[in-house]
């Protein structure tokens, strides 16, 4: 992709505003046509929903997001197509020559994820983009994002990452992202912020950003999860929705959806007043009944069945286990399980293990921790459990689908982004060592 570091020097503000002017992309329509999207989980489905509603509602909707599962070209679509090949590669030489005149004159290096950002910046410019939706990859308050300068942002839930960059208490991660927010702007805050409140409020007071939050000031009611789809009651000010249907499963997805529904509403408020209530109401439903987005309890196989999650923090894993089984049921389940080895493997594979009788231990080919250090984990967190050790991700995949044909039993593969991808590749006949990551 680039021939960069995955992060730049110190913090990257000043010098990305000088290389998205070297790179001509008009900020002041950047900052119309966007929203930006924060949060611990939830950030792609949520971004993945905003974008399917504007372009239902008939915009042209760039949508960025990381990271990738299989290809970097994911991270930068257009109306749910991803950026082509050629396009990348010829959008990514220009990055790159005004990445080296910019770092001549300024003396800082600059990160892969902000060369990709600005590379986005322009292919949405470029293709005169009308919406756009933008996803954070760490924090709000010095990442890329917060150079869009958006009036409408959220914050899709908030847990414990990154707090060697983010700080220790979901207090300081909070208030990070919620940074990404212009001044007179407004947050949507997720279901699990509301224990927050009181310091949100007064965080957002002086910036005289509006606070916002999921069954609070936004109403959600009568939900219906099931493995034939799930459906909700939506209600924000004089809009208000009945039985609005998803197509992404899991509990979880209620709150997601819900702010990706206000963010659309609020930024046409903005700036496309005056609009017909039902085509309105038509786009929301239509957007969130055709979203896609891989890797969130998404089935990858029905014989037998096999289920992935890329989730990864601690509260994410547990809401992802209730939601599987209260849609497939909470029986007969093998767990295949990892952590990276930059993650607390403890806390990830103890949100997991005590919900699985069978599980199959492993290493990710990329950053896994070692498969018995993931099997020491399991036995602490489930000790009456059936604990099988796999040396390699293909080994898992191979131990773990025998296993469910012959006991007719059905395989949850969940632990890290890492862990579920390759998983998936391998099931689908590729190899692990062949995916590309930064």
């Amino acid at each position: 992709m680039f021939d960069l570091p995955k992060y730049g020097d110190g913090i990257c503000l000043a010098r990305m505003a000088v290389l998205l002017e070297a790179l001509s992309i008009d900020r002041a329509r950047l900052q119309r046509i966007s929203v930006v999207v924060t949060g611990s989980n939830g950030k792609g489905s949520t971004a993945a929903m905003c974008a399917g509603i504007g372009r239902a509602y008939g915009l042209r909707t760039g949508l960025f997001t990381s990271p990738h599962l299989f290809r970097f070209n994911e991270r930068i679509q257009i109306d749910g197509v991803e950026i082509g090949d050629d396009a990348f590669v010829r959008l990514r030489m220009r990055v790159e020559a005004a990445i080296a005149t910019v770092s001549k004159k300024i003396s800082e290096k600059f990160g892969a994820f902000e060369a990709l950002f600005a590379l986005a910046c322009i292919h949405f410019q470029e293709s005169q983009c009308d919406f756009a939706v933008f996803e954070a990859g760490i924090g709000g308050r010095y990442d890329p994002v917060r150079l869009v300068g958006a009036h409408e942002t959220c914050v899709t839930s908030v847990d414990y990452e990154h707090i060697e960059l983010l700080g220790n208490s979901l207090e300081l991660i909070v208030s990070d992202k919620s940074d990404a927010c212009a001044a007179g702007g407004t947050i949507v805050y997720g279901e699990n912020c509301r224990d927050l409140r009181p310091h949100l409020l007064e965080y957002n007071r002086w910036p005289a950003r509006s606070s916002l939050f999921i069954r609070d000031e936004i109403a959600v009611d009568n939900e219906d999860a099931a493995a034939a789809g799930q459906h909700f009651d939506f209600q924000f000010g004089y809009h208000d929705f009945r039985r609005i249907e998803l197509n992404l499963p899991g509990a979880f997805q209620f709150s997601n959806s819900a702010i990706a529904i206000t963010l659309f509403l609020l930024w046409l408020r903005r700036e496309q007043p005056r609009k017909a209530p039902d085509r309105i109401e038509a786009a929301i439903r239509a957007g969130l009944r055709e979203a896609r987005w891989p890797g969130r309890l998404e089935v990858i196989q029905h014989d037998p069945l096999t289920v992935i999650d890329v989730g990864h923090t601690p509260d994410g894993i547990r809401q992802s286990v209730a939601s599987l089984m209260s849609i497939h049921g909470r029986d007969d389940w093998i767990l295949v399980t990892g952590a990276s080895h930059d993650k607390k493997a403890d806390e990830i594979i103890g949100a997991l293990a005590p919900s699985f009788d069978t599980i199959v231990c492993t290493a990710a080919h990329h950053k896994g921790a070692g498969a018995q250090v993931i099997a020491a984990a399991a036995r602490r967190g489930n000790p009456k459990a059936n604990i099988h050790v796999a040396a390699t991700i293909a080994d898992a995949a191979r131990l773990s689908q025998e296993m469910a044909r012959l006991q007719k039993r059905s395989v949850y593969v969940a632990g890290g982004l890492f862990l579920a991808v390759e998983y998936a590749t391998i099931v689908k006949g590729g190899r692990a060592e062949d995916l590309e990551f930064f």
